[in-house]
């Protein structure tokens, strides 16, 4: 169980469409999740009251800090750890040397984070199955991977990976999951993700 707060490590991973859930903890430094606003702002009346008018909720953003070794991923469908982020932005090339040149091509990802003092989950897209750990997940899905900046700055090779996501789809149906479980409960694992299942 947390002690007073999720402190020190979490699990990160991102799945393109049909693709498996490929874990990136291993090169992240920072998270960051910057969930869309559902803002408000008070029309003022010649009365001296005010009309509420609500402003449909934001986009959500999602920044990672990594410090990849290579330009992209073995494999995005079927990668067991992430090596790289270049070809999440434009294209993959499986093979080595990886040689992946920009393109207008935009995939659809979903990420997921999650926190959990469950030490044998090593997948945000996991369960959390024992019911003595404790977990909580945001997850969102059919969003895209709108930057990928290497910085070389601090003589350390740094890279910031920025996701964004619309808050709905045109049905109108919710992209950001919000999930927690105390011990308990269980948390269920992610279902692949498809063109029709976001989780």
């Amino acid at each position: 169980m947390a002690e007073d707060a999720w402190m020190e490590t979490c699990l990160v991973s991102i799945a393109a469409q049909a693709g498996t859930d490929i874990p990136f903890q291993a090169l992240t430094e920072t998270v960051d999740i910057d969930l869309g606003e559902k803002d408000i702002e008070g029309v003022p009346l010649v009365n001296g009251g005010r009309v509420t008018k609500w402003t449909p909720e934001g986009d959500t953003s999602i920044t990672l800090e990594a410090y990849p070794l290579e330009a992209g991923n073995d494999d995005i469908s079927a990668a067991t750890a992430g090596t790289g982020f270049f070809d999440l932005l434009h294209v993959e090339d499986t093979s080595q040397p990886a040689v992946i040149t920009n393109s207008r091509t935009r995939n659809k990802y979903r990420i997921a984070i999650m926190w959990t003092d469950d030490t044998a989950v090593t997948n945000a897209a996991s369960a959390v199955a024992t019911t003595a750990s404790t977990a909580m997940r945001v997850t969102a899905a059919n969003g895209y991977i709108t930057s990928v900046k290497p910085s070389f700055t601090d003589g350390i090779l740094k890279f910031t990976i920025v996701f964004k996501v619309a808050a709905f789809t045109k049905a109108a149906a919710g992209q950001i999951l919000m999930e927690s479980c105390d011990a308990t409960a269980s948390l269920t694992a992610l279902q692949s993700y498809t063109t029709t299942v976001k989780w």
